[in-house]
């Protein structure tokens, strides 16, 4: 068994929760499967590397791609993170590195790679809990201004949340929409700033666990560097290392 495999107490989350095929040929182990596209994730090495304990390199892939298509991978997430803590969040991004490959999608393929100075780059913006969990995910090239995704990312908050933002989503329409909803914005006023909203240092002090969140997340080297040239799988990666670390922390309180 592989350091990289699913746990028993992993697997009987996740089970329940895979499509059901009571009829027709049945598919290949889905215990295996998952545990083939893992390693995939957390080595970072290629679909055609991977080892023969997991089957053919091009169930696993398939697998992966048919069930992001149809929203697997989707509700999955849903389905995980729906005890999550809410009384406050926090929205920040994280750039990592594209591989060349990456930006070379076939027509029509979604890329959200850009030119930076720092390469060829993508940025994974991301809503975490108050114990610094995953609850939300989006994509935007390198390049982009992290409030241009705000909009999509904070417009699932409970009356009363408490919102955690650096000075980048300091702007009186993400205000809006997060007061809009109940919740209270606790965002670092900019400089130019006239009027100074209300703002706590001690809570803002919280959002260490973006940070932590940031540095765990990349310890998948799937994530680390950009290897999809889909954004839609790359997505579906991240969100599979977000469950993976959801999953570790209900492990260590059960």
């Amino acid at each position: 068994m592989s350091r990289y495999d699913l746990s028993d107490f992993e697997w009987h989350v996740i089970k329940p929760l895979l499509p059901n095929k009571p009829r027709g040929v049945p598919r290949v182990d889905d215990r295996r499967v998952m545990n083939g596209i893992f390693w995939v994730l957390r080595s970072g090495a290629p679909w055609r590397d991977l080892p023969e304990r997991y089957g053919p390199r091009t169930t696993c892939y398939n697998r992966f791609v048919r069930w992001r298509k149809a929203s697997v991978w989707d509700r999955l997430m849903d389905a995980i993170t729906a005890v999550h803590d809410g009384d406050i969040q926090m929205i920040d991004s994280t750039s990592v590195r594209a591989h060349q490959q990456a930006a070379t999608a076939k027509k029509g393929g979604q890329i959200t790679v850009s030119v930076t100075r720092g390469g060829l780059t993508t940025k994974i913006h991301v809503v975490v809990d108050a114990q610094g969990l995953p609850i939300r995910l989006g994509l935007t090239a390198g390049q982009a201004h992290d409030s241009q995704i705000a909009d999509q990312l904070l417009n699932h908050l409970s009356p009363r949340t408490i919102v955690l933002a650096d000075k980048a989503y300091d702007a009186d329409r993400i205000r809006s929409l997060i007061e809009g909803q109940g919740a209270t914005p606790n965002i670092p006023p900019k400089s130019n700033r006239r009027w100074k909203p209300c703002f706590s240092k001690r809570l803002y002090r919280e959002r260490n666990l973006i940070e932590r969140f940031f540095s765990k997340l990349k310890h998948f080297r799937r994530i680390a560097t950009r290897y999809d040239k889909l954004a839609a799988n790359f997505l579906a990666m991240v969100q599979l290392a977000s469950m993976r670390l959801w999953l570790r922390a209900y492990e260590s309180t059960a």
